[in-house]
């Protein structure tokens, strides 16, 4: 071997042995907009550009969403001759650079979609032996976010796959947050740490409280489904590395209530918020939700702990979460399908979190207690906490000293 052939070499050996994630992203969970819910592969330019627009005029881009996503079916059929993908001209007959400018151009992020296997889950081309090349091409884009699936994976090891594509995106120099989706299936809470920023714990959601939808060999999962599949995740959540609950299904045809209960949840799980509807025909209510300043501070928050169930008794699931500055979110969530009374004395519960050595000491402190749905304060923890909940809704509370 030459001088210059090993040089090569080794040049490319070291840049392998320390390809790593890029750090200092999603320090807190992304927020952001994903097609797939409620538009599948029947995606398009002007919708994209639509969508973009709709963050600015409903100030979603002020509470903080950044990132649109397009998922699976943007790219045609076959890659060109050179190898490389090529979004399918009918639909995007500017190209993904001009789309990436558009959205860049408002202040916003524009995020893609490939698949680990040789197809992605809808048959367009994936990027197993690509990677590098796809990842080049991404980034020459100005790509900001990929969403990385699991479908067509004949024999590959899942942790092996995505720090292949994982190694392709840091090589090309431009930080781009990597979303790992495969499903839970290969348990990436034990090794995706320091691949992604994010990774997929269940199949894909589905638009309702609490159901099962079965497809044949996989299944689509109601809202508390999801929070109830996985036990002892959430030590392995935080700042840069998140457990991601999925996609939401706010405003895609639950009640207000439910919608309102599934956003809180997710804030409270420390999941990116990642809207799944279609914002130029959402209504004022479901804005309302996914806009809430207050609420979404608690997902935002900068400890970044993932909530845990405290209790889940007469009916009402009761989660808590710390927060920065020794502060609290609760939610009590009516699960039943009658309005409930709520009375809560704080002196008859200790709560705390024995993961992260925190304590909510009421018998010690007194908390003031804001409901941050209705933006209003409730008094103290003096007082039991009483309110009327509605079938499937939520109180929501921060407690600050």
């Amino acid at each position: 071997m030459n001088k210059t052939l090993s040089l090569l070499w080794c040049l490319t050996f070291s840049s392998l042995m320390f390809a790593q994630k890029f750090d200092g992203l999603a320090q807190t969970p992304p927020m952001g907009w994903n097609s797939w819910n409620t538009f599948a592969t029947e995606i398009n330019e002007q919708l994209v550009k639509d969508i973009a627009d709709a963050f600015i005029k409903y100030g979603l881009k002020d509470v903080g969403y950044e990132y649109i996503i397009l998922d699976d079916g943007w790219m045609a059929k076959e890659r060109d001759k050179s190898g490389n993908l090529i979004a399918d001209p009918e639909k995007f007959p500017n190209g993904m650079k001009e789309l990436a400018d558009y959205i860049h151009g408002k202040g916003l992020k524009f995020g893609l979609y490939n698949c680990a296997g040789s197809q992605t889950c809808a048959g367009y081309p994936g990027s197993r032996g690509y990677e590098y090349q796809d990842a080049k091409l991404y980034a020459s884009w100005g790509i900001d976010y990929l969403k990385y699936d699991w479908c067509n994976t004949e024999k590959l090891n899942a942790e092996g796959a995505y720090i292949t594509m994982r190694n392709a995106l840091f090589n090309t120099g431009k930080p781009i947050v990597f979303s790992i989706c495969e499903w839970g299936d290969n348990q990436p809470w034990n090794w995706a740490k320091n691949v992604g920023h994010l990774w997929r714990v269940t199949g894909d959601i589905i638009n309702c409280w609490d159901c099962e939808v079965g497809h044949g060999t996989w299944s689509s999962w109601g809202v508390w489904k999801i929070i109830n599949m996985r036990k002892d995740i959430r030590k392995v959540s935080g700042p840069g590395h998140w457990n991601d609950f999925d996609m939401m299904e706010v405003g895609n045809g639950m009640t207000d209530a439910e919608d309102r209960s599934h956003f809180a949840m997710w804030c409270m799980l420390a999941s990116p918020l990642i809207m799944g509807n279609d914002l130029r025909k959402a209504s004022e209510e479901t804005i309302k939700t996914l806009s809430n300043k207050e609420v979404i501070a608690v997902n935002q928050d900068k400890l970044g702990i993932q909530g845990l169930r405290f209790t889940n008794a007469n009916g009402f699931e009761i989660w808590v979460k710390p927060l920065d500055n020794d502060e609290w979110a609760m939610t009590f969530i009516n699960m039943t399908d009658l309005p409930k009374e709520l009375n809560f004395n704080w002196k008859n519960h200790e709560i705390g979190d024995n993961q992260n050595n925190k304590r909510l000491e009421t018998h010690k402190k007194v908390y003031k207690i804001r409901d941050l749905f209705n933006h209003k304060n409730l008094g103290d923890t003096t007082n039991n906490l009483k309110a009327k909940i509605g079938v499937h809704d939520v109180l929501m509370v921060k407690l600050s000293k």
